[in-house]
């Protein structure tokens, strides 16, 4: 395993990380005032994460997902979301459009419409827009993190 590059810098910068903290506040916030479950937003935000190989994030929006409620069942699939019965047409939509927008490099229409369009079935203005806000500020963090080759060491045994 490569060492990182350098000390995480939203460390080395307090103003920036804690306006990122504001904005993950803001983001939950807005959630909870738009009815879009807390659960829906961490499962987005995992995706994002495994698909960047952001371990940091994964281990982050896992454990809170974990700690929210989430099963441990689910969070052990949403990679394979589409192969699983095990989310709802709602959080399938959401796994979909973080896909879509985190793999804007890979497809020929980023973000396409079919995929805009069946979030927006399931979740209104207020609440597509908290998805979409949050999709991309985990796509923030996931830059950051792959870039500067932050890690995280998980230390619990193994059976």
């Amino acid at each position: 395993m490569q060492q990182s590059r350098m000390s995480n810098p939203i460390m080395g910068l307090p103003e920036v990380g804690q306006s990122l903290q504001a904005l993950g506040r803001a983001l939950f916030a807005s959630a909870e005032k738009n009815t879009l479950p807390t659960s829906t937003l961490f499962l987005a935000y995992l995706r994002a994460s495994q698909i960047n190989g952001d371990s940091v994030c994964v281990d982050l929006h896992s454990r809170n997902a974990l700690a929210a409620g989430e099963s441990t069942e689910r969070l052990l699939v949403v990679s394979a979301w589409r192969e699983t019965s095990n989310f709802t047409d709602a959080e399938r939509a959401a796994l979909a459009l973080s896909e879509a927008m985190t793999r804007l490099h890979d497809l020929n229409d980023p973000a396409p419409d079919d995929v805009y369009k069946e979030a927006s079935l399931h979740y209104d203005e207020g609440a597509l827009a908290t998805l979409i806000i949050g999709i991309a500020t985990a796509n923030l963090y996931n830059r950051i993190n792959v870039s500067t080759r932050q890690r995280v060491d998980v230390t619990s045994p193994r059976n």
